[in-house]
C-alpha cells in the first residue's frame, strides 16, 4: 500500500488547518445523486494528523478493486474517525434530492464530535457546527474528502449489490442505480420498485405517462 508523503498536495488543506491549531479535520463527501434508484450515502472522514495516510483518490478516478483495497486501508489507520449515512428513496422525495445530500453529510458529521474544522466537497452547504470550508472538486484537492468519497462509494455499492438479490432485472448490482439503457428499458418492461425514486422525471414518467404531443403536418 502507499501512503501520501506530508507535502503532497491532498494534504495541503489539512496542513494548514493543522498548523493553525486544529486538531480534528474532517473531510465530507457523498455519492449517489444521479442515480434513479437507491438512496444517497455520505461518509465523514478525520485523519489523525502524524497517520500514515493511505494514497487516495478521487472514487470516480480509481476501479472497484482499489475502492475496495482503499476503503481497508482507510479504516486500518490507527486512530481514523468516520462515520457513514444515507437518507433513503423516501427522504429523497420527499426532501428533493438537494437537500437529501445534504442532510446525509450533516448525519454523518454529526456522528463524529471531534470534528473542529470541516472540509466539504462541492458548494457551501448549510447548518455544519463548526467552521468549514467548500471545496469544489474537493475528493481531488483533500486527503480528508477523498477518503469520505472512497467509504460511501463502496457503501452504496455494495447496498446496492444486495439490493439487486431483493429485486431482480434491474441490474442494480451493474448499474449501481444510474439510468442505463438497460436500466431503463427494464423499467418499462418490469415497471417501478419499491427502490426508485418516484420524484424523477424517467421514474414519475412511468408511473404516469405525459400526454402525448399532436403532430403538427
Amino acid at each position: 500500500m502507499e501512503y501520501l508523503s506530508k507535502d503532497d498536495k491532498l494534504l495541503a488543506h489539512e496542513c494548514k488547518l493543522w498548523a493553525e491549531g486544529f486538531l480534528f479535520i474532517g473531510g465530507v463527501d457523498e455519492v449517489g445523486r444521479g442515480p434513479l434508484a437507491g438512496p444517497v450515502v455520505a461518509a465523514a472522514v478525520v485523519f489523525p494528523r502524524d497517520a500514515d495516510i493511505p494514497a487516495v483518490n478521487d472514487s470516480k478516478k480509481l476501479t472497484e478493486k482499489q475502492r475496495n483495497e482503499l476503503r481497508d486501508a482507510i479504516l486500518a489507520v490507527p486512530g481514523v474517525r468516520y462515520a457513514i449515512s444515507e437518507m433513503s428513496v423516501e427522504d429523497i422525495d420527499r426532501m428533493n434530492i438537494l437537500q437529501a445530500s445534504r442532510q446525509a453529510m450533516r448525519l454523518a458529521v454529526r456522528q463524529i464530535a471531534e470534528i473542529d474544522y470541516l472540509l466539504v466537497d462541492g458548494l457551501p452547504v448549510p447548518g455544519f457546527d463548526m467552521p468549514n470550508t467548500p471545496l469544489v472538486k474537493g475528493d481531488a484537492r483533500s486527503a480528508s474528502i477523498a477518503a469520505a468519497s472512497i467509504l460511501a462509494k463502496v457503501y452504496r455499492d455494495e447496498l446496492m449489490i444486495r439490493l439487486a438479490e431483493t429485486y431482480p432485472g434491474y441490474g442494480f448490482e451493474h448499474n449501481m442505480g444510474y439510468g442505463t439503457e438497460a436500466h431503463m428499458e427494464a423499467l418499462k418492461s418490469l415497471g417501478v420498485c419499491p427502490q426508485h425514486r418516484r420524484s424523477f422525471a424517467p421514474v414519475r414518467d412511468i408511473l404516469d405517462p405525459p400526454p402525448e404531443q399532436l403532430k403538427l403536418f
